[in-house]
C-alpha cells in the first residue's frame, strides 16, 4: 500500500488502532481514562487509535493489561509477531518479555531477527536463471 504524507499509517497499524478502540469502547473507558491507566498522553493514545503512531512493545503491554486482552494479540496486530505457527513467534515474544532489555535493545534485536529470517527466506527460494552471460 502507498503511504501518503500526512495520511494514516496503513496496514496492520490501522487494524491495531481499530481493535484498540473497539476494546476501549467495550470496556466503557474514555480515551482519557485509558490513557491515564496506560501512562501515556491522551493525544498519543488518540494517534495510536487512528493509526498515526506505532506504539512500543511497552505501551502495548500496558494497553493489554488495562484492556484485559492478550499482549501477544496486540503484538500480532501491531505486526511485531507473526500469527502463523510455522513462522517465528516464540523468539520475538521472548525478546519482548525480557525486562532486562531496554525498548531500543528489543527493537534492535527484533529488526536483526526479522532481517535474518528474510535473508533465509530469500536463500531458500528456488534459484533464478543465471544473470551473467556465459564466458
Amino acid at each position: 500500500m502507498v503511504k501518503e504524507k500526512g495520511k494514516a499509517v496503513v496496514g496492520s497499524i490501522g487494524s491495531l488502532g481499530d481493535y484498540l478502540k473497539e476494546q476501549r469502547l467495550a470496556a466503557r473507558l474514555s480515551l482519557r481514562q485509558l490513557a491515564d491507566q496506560v501512562g501515556v498522553s491522551n493525544p498519543y493514545l488518540s494517534q495510536i487509535e487512528r493509526g498515526l503512531r506505532k506504539p512500543s512493545a511497552e505501551v502495548l503491554q500496558q494497553l493489554a493489561k488495562a484492556l484485559r486482552v492478550s499482549a501477544e494479540q496486540l503484538y500480532v496486530r501491531a505486526g511485531i509477531v507473526h500469527p502463523d505457527p510455522g513462522k517465528a513467534g516464540s523468539v520475538e515474544l521472548a525478546i519482548l518479555a525480557d525486562a532486562r532489555l531496554t525498548e531500543r535493545q528489543k527493537n534492535s534485536l527484533l529488526d536483526v531477527y526479522a532481517s535474518f529470517l528474510a535473508l533465509n527466506d530469500q536463500t531458500a527460494a528456488p534459484a533464478a536463471a543465471p544473470t551473467d552471460p556465459p564466458e
